[in-house]
This record gives structure tokens, C-alpha cells and sequence, in this order.
């Protein structure tokens, strides 16, 4: 009880450990962008083998989350504890591998510093409870998530599905939304990008999003509520916007290559997660509804 009343009477230094804590959960995110890809093809090879009967060659054991240790993609340096610091061992190496001195990419230290940063935006906007500890799941998952469809235009149900069960577990409580709401959501989350989806379809023959984009917004709807949904949904519409045509003015972005629209989900439903309120207030308040 003392511990608990210690950090509810030093926000600032509930908020630093959130802080660190971030940039270290960071790090971890950064191998869970790179290996959950690679282990889904994996398994997807596995399975395409077994269902065709081709006998499958020996190879090195599974990749995993854990195993095996992170090495340079390089040299094959093992990478080292101390190396392994967030944001401060890629500034104390200059950006280079240790060994080889090849570049190591600004995007490893980006993600910590981004989950850090994210990280203390929760603690300070919740304070110390259960809802900045479901906040942080919930922002960490949407970093790892955002960065891999990014990559991979893919939103892996190993990460969707259990964050979406969790927000319809702490809806009990409740915690941002009550249950009523919140299997109102996840279901009318799914069911709106599904039917855009297969309107679209219908209209153009041509498939403008995923499966996991509805179930991202599912996720959505079961923790912050239906209520939520059509502010997420026109947030994610302009994040998107803003984006895309900053990509075509900027690179030159060919128009027809597909732009993976769950990391505008992800932005948006953040932004609701802790602004959400004061969104409504100040639209209200402009329209003069209030």
C-alpha cells in the first residue's frame, strides 16, 4: 500500500518509469516488427507443404520471439547487452555496428524513443491506475501493429485478436467503456469497414482494404465504445489523407501502389483513446451544439 501511495503522490516520477519502461518495451517491439512477419511466413510455408505432401528440407531451428539472439544483419555480430540499450547504444555506437561498422538504421532507436515519448503521453494523461496499464498494452500494440503493415500490408491476428478480447475483459470494470458498449463497438467496428469493403468492391472490382483493418477497428469499438467509432473513423480518413498525398507530392508516390490504411486507424484511435473528449467538446462547442 505505501508503494502505491508513493507513486500516486509523484506523478512525475510514475511518469518517468512509464517513460523508461516504454523505451525499453520499445526495444522488444522493434524484434516483434521484424520476426512476427518472417515467423507467419513460416508456418504459411509449413502448411502449404503439408497440404501439398512436399517433404519439407532441414533447416535451423524455428525463429522465434526470443531465440535466436539479435545479431547484426551484417557480420553476424551478436549483439551485446550493453549494446542493446535503448536510444543510447545506437548513439554511443555513432549508428554503427560495433564490429563491422555498418550502418545500423535510425528506424530501431525511432521506435524506442516513439514508445517512450507515447509511453509518458499516457501515464501523464491517466495518472497512476489500471487505466494507464491497459493504455500502455494498448499504445505498444498499436506501434508494433502500425509498423507492420507498413512493411508487410498485414495486421497479424496473433496481436489483433488478443488486445481486442482484453478491451471486451476490462469493459467489465469498467475501465473507458462499459460492456454494453463495447460488444456494440467491436461488432458494429467490424461490420462498417466490411460492407465498405465489399461495396467498394462491388463499385470498382477492386479490394481498397484488408480483414485485419475491420478487425482493427472491432478492436477499437471494444475499447472506447461505438460511441467512438465515427470520430476514429474520420480522424483515420484525414491522418490518411494528409499522408498519402504528402507521399505522392514529396516521393513521387505512385497513385495505384496500395497504402496500408492500418496505420491511420492506429494514429486515430489513439488520439480518441486520450483526446477523444476534448475532440467532441471543442466540435461541439464550435458547432454550437453545447
Amino acid at each position: 500500500m505505501e508503494f502505491i501511495g508513493f507513486f500516486e503522490q509523484s506523478p512525475v516520477l510514475f511518469a518517468t518509469l512509464c517513460t523508461l519502461l516504454g523505451l525499453f518495451v520499445g526495444s522488444f517491439l522493434n524484434v516483434v516488427i521484424h520476426r512476427l512477419p518472417k515467423m507467419m511466413e513460416a508456418d504459411w510455408e509449413s502448411q502449404c507443404r503439408e497440404l501439398l505432401e512436399i517433404e519439407t528440407p532441414e533447416k535451423e531451428p524455428p525463429l522465434t520471439l526470443s531465440r535466436p539472439a539479435s545479431t547484426c544483419p551484417h557480420c553476424g555480430h551478436r549483439i551485446r547487452p550493453w549494446e542493446n540499450i535503448p536510444v543510447l547504444s545506437w548513439l554511443f555506437l555513432r549508428g554503427r555496428c560495433s564490429s563491422c561498422k555498418n550502418p545500423i538504421s535510425i528506424r530501431y532507436p525511432l521506435v524506442e524513443l516513439a514508445s517512450g515519448l507515447l509511453s509518458l503521453a499516457v501515464a501523464l494523461h491517466f495518472g497512476f491506475g489500471w487505466q494507464t496499464a491497459a493504455a500502455l498494452v494498448l499504445t505498444w500494440s498499436l506501434i508494433a501493429l502500425s509498423l507492420i503493415d507498413f512493411d508487410h500490408q498485414l495486421l497479424p491476428d496473433s496481436i489483433v485478436l488478443p488486445v481486442l478480447w482484453l478491451g471486451l475483459i476490462i469493459s467489465l470494470f469498467p475501465l473507458f467503456t462499459d460492456s454494453h458498449s463495447a460488444i456494440i463497438g467491436a461488432a458494429a467496428g467490424y461490420l462498417s469497414l466490411w460492407s465498405v469493403f465489399h461495396l467498394f468492391r462491388l463499385l470498382t472490382g477492386k479490394e481498397g482494404m484488408g480483414y485485419g483493418d475491420f478487425k482493427l477497428l472491432a478492436l477499437f469499438g471494444a475499447w472506447l465504445g461505438w460511441q467512438s467509432l465515427i470520430q476514429i473513423i474520420l480522424l483515420s480518413s484525414l491522418v490518411g489523407a494528409v499522408v498519402g498525398i504528402g507521399l505522392i507530392l514529396v516521393r513521387g508516390r505512385d497513385r495505384n501502389i496500395p497504402i496500408p490504411f492500418g496505420p491511420y486507424l492506429a494514429v486515430a484511435g489513439w488520439i480518441s483513446l486520450i483526446w477523444g473528449e476534448q475532440i467532441n467538446a471543442a466540435y461541439l462547442q464550435w458547432a454550437g451544439l453545447a
